[in-house]
């Protein structure tokens, strides 16, 4: 659980994640946070790591790889610390790694919810479904989601190279597990209303967000492949 100044919401979120999914462990990267978002992650009952400074959800999501890979861990789930994902979403997300995907995507358009991007915005999303289904070879219809589970060979190839720039984690990775010949599923999900704070989209940031996630993609293409077994930490 990536979280960067979410006292407001990650207790809430923690305490529904474990009401939901008992026996789950729980690790939160608090990426810089200059509020309460580590000590009440801890009081909620979660391990908590904590950044020195803001790297970013790529940071975060990499430092949450690492971690599980030393520990052996098999299966990971991204949920954001705002509230708009829904951890009872997560055993559709796990049913899809047991029937052989590497990355199940929690997705937004896939038929479930009324969730509607609009603007520039939805220009972008419209443009990366179209370059990554062709990419994958499948239809893929939300690849800005933070909503994932993945498997044994999805935290290995992340451990060592989850991708930290903007939008790294999201457009780059994707493009790496497609590189990597991952296979990937997507699951409809509904997504929440933000528990606290308010959405940072306005029609300039989202016209910057369509160009920077063509350069973040531009960027994918041209890098190494991956390998998925590799044990050589970037």
């Amino acid at each position: 659980m990536p979280a960067l100044n979410e006292q407001a919401s990650v207790g809430s979120v923690i305490s529904q994640v474990k009401s939901s999914l008992p026996g789950m462990d729980i690790l939160v990267v608090d990426d810089g946070s200059v509020d309460a978002t580590a000590q009440l992650a801890r009081a909620a009952g979660a391990e908590v790591a904590r950044l020195a400074v803001n790297l970013g959800v790529g940071g975060a999501m990499r430092t949450g790889f690492r971690y599980a890979a030393a520990r052996g861990y098999d299966v990971v789930v991204q949920v954001d610390a705002d509230g708009q994902h829904d951890p009872e979403e997560v055993g559709a997300l796990l049913a899809a790694l047991d029937e052989g995907a590497d990355i199940a995507i929690g997705s937004r358009f896939a038929g479930k919810g009324a969730y509607r991007a609009v603007g520039p915005r939805k220009y972008a999303m419209v443009a990366l479904s179209l370059v990554f289904s062709r990419l994958a070879r499948r239809k893929i219809t939300d690849v800005t989601s933070g909503f994932k589970a993945m498997g044994p060979r999805a935290i290995r190839m992340f451990a060592n190279y989850y991708p930290a720039e903007y939008l790294g984690d999201t457009v780059e990775s994707l493009v790496m597990a497609i590189r990597g010949k991952l296979t990937i599923a997507e699951v409809p999900v509904v997504m929440r209303e933000r528990v606290a704070g308010t959405p940072s989209h306005s029609p300039v940031k989202s016209a910057v967000y369509l160009s920077r996630a063509g350069l973040a993609l531009l960027l994918a293409l041209v890098r190494r492949r991956p390998s998925v077994d590799s044990s050589d930490a970037a």
